[in-house]
């Protein structure tokens, strides 16, 4: 499933313009409740978002397009789980990953010496002082969109898998699924946008 979200996107960039591998990327996760069918051993509790269950963690290239996932469970901190999140990525042949951006999160010395590893540079997004309620943060906004079209799947919306890496394959078809529709409403249309055929039907 992976590698089929990869030919896609290379084919979305390369349709949008863009190089085939990003040099920017976001990453930020997202906590959900888990059901009955996950066990005890695999499930953790975020006292932050108050989820019992299980943590996905993302990184999409600027456009909000799925780059890794590694799912976790919800008590796992963001900056612990972001180094292996990089390491599966950039262990693909012809990353050109340079720079990141995260929320303040993602500090301290361990996650530093990860990312300068591969020469990736951390960038923190920070609210201004004083802001309250919900505001679109530069670049941030990008992946909590992308984990917002995620949770639009019913499967997602709620943890049900027995296995870490089964709830991580689930993502990469949730994504899958919206990218190919994506793909599919910029191909071209019949007759309207291709006017030569409709003429030689008709002959």
């Amino acid at each position: 499933m992976r590698e089929l979200h990869e030919r896609l996107r290379l084919t979305a960039r390369a349709r949008a313009g863009r190089n085939a591998e990003p040099s920017a990327g976001i990453i930020d996760s997202q906590s959900v409740d888990a059901s009955e069918t996950v066990g005890e051993d695999s499930r953790g509790y975020d006292g932050g978002k108050s989820r019992d269950g299980r943590k996905r963690h993302i990184l999409t290239d600027t456009e909000g397009l799925l780059l890794e996932v590694t799912v976790t469970t919800t008590d796992v901190h963001d900056s612990k789980a972001a180094p292996a999140l990089l390491e599966t990525f950039m262990d693909q042949p012809g990353r050109l990953l340079k720079l990141v951006w995260v929320d303040s999160a993602y500090q301290g010395p361990a996650l530093a010496k990860a990312f300068a590893r591969h020469g990736v540079r951390i960038e923190v997004v920070r609210r201004s002082d004083g802001q309250r309620g919900f505001v679109v943060l530069a670049r941030r906004w990008v992946v909590e969109r992308t984990l917002s079209w995620l949770s639009c799947s019913r499967r997602l919306n709620r943890d049900h898998e027995r296995r870490l890496d089964h709830h991580a394959q689930m993502v990469w078809w949730a994504a899958v699924i919206r990218l190919s529709r994506r793909l599919a409403g910029d191909a071209p249309r019949w007759p309207e946008k291709r006017p030569g055929r409709l003429l030689r039907a008709r002959a």
